[in-house]
């Protein structure tokens, strides 16, 4: 198993303990350079996906890698850009608004 393979299932276990809802994980190394994986997750409300947030930065960072975050202030969205992988945490509303899944998986 890749180290990718290894953080994306880790960020996964980080999810499911911490309540998001509806987790989706697109294998992206098909389709794109960008990173090998996207995970997508939603919050109950913006403390939510803020908290969950917070939650996979630190697991990230445990592992010695790094990360970009964009959205925590507004928590509606916050994209957590881990190399290779990309961490999308939404509101209900703003995931429903995005439909990043309808983009990226076929």
């Amino acid at each position: 198993m890749s180290d990718s393979e290894e953080l994306k299932d880790s960020i996964v276990i980080i999810l499911n303990k911490h309540k998001a809802e509806d987790i989706t994980v697109i294998d992206l190394k098909s389709k794109s350079d960008i990173a090998e994986f996207m995970i997508i997750a939603t919050g109950r409300s913006n403390k939510h996906v803020s908290s969950t947030a917070e939650f996979v930065i630190d697991e990230i960072k445990s592992r010695g890698n790094k990360c970009l975050t964009e959205g925590l202030k507004s928590s509606d969205w916050v994209l957590i850009d881990a190399m290779d992988i990309l961490v999308n945490i939404f509101n209900k509303e703003s995931r429903e608004h995005y439909a990043l899944e309808q983009l990226w998986k076929s």
